[in-house]
């Protein structure tokens, strides 16, 4: 069962101020991977992480051609550390794609003053620490 837990969303919530923004891997339907910084990250739900995805750029063409998705969150400091697997999905309107938006931390949001970007959303499948799987679909 997948139930993100509050310290994860309060890690999620302060991740960039404490200098640990979070990674999201994706790959395209060539395979090719790739892993960017996304300040917007949050634990949307009890199994969901979102992000804005203001660029548009190959996070956003990954996920539109591959769902699978890697998350990584790592605080040195605090020593805490989730690696998070799921399937992502693109919304570029919607109820949950204005939903992502208002909760989006002003420093990311204002970097897109248009409000063009899209919402990811992560469907959590499987979550580990240290190694170890602590939370399965």
């Amino acid at each position: 069962m997948i139930a993100l837990t509050d310290e994860m969303k309060a890690a999620f919530e302060t991740a960039l101020a404490d200098g640990a923004p979070v990674l999201i891997a994706s790959a395209g339907k060539d395979g090719l991977p790739d892993i960017a910084f996304k300040g917007s990250a949050m634990v949307f739900d009890g199994d969901h992480v979102a992000f804005w995805e203001r660029a548009l750029g190959t996070t956003f063409r990954n996920f539109q051609e591959n769902p699978g998705a890697c998350v990584l969150y790592r605080n040195a400091k605090t020593r805490t550390a989730w690696k998070m697997f799921g399937q992502a999905t693109v919304l570029t309107e919607g109820e949950v794609r204005q939903q992502v938006m208002d909760r989006t931390i002003p420093f990311e949001l204002d970097r897109d003053p248009e409000r063009k970007g899209a919402a990811i959303m992560i469907r959590v499948d499987r979550v580990l620490q240290a190694g170890q799987v602590i939370m399965e679909r």
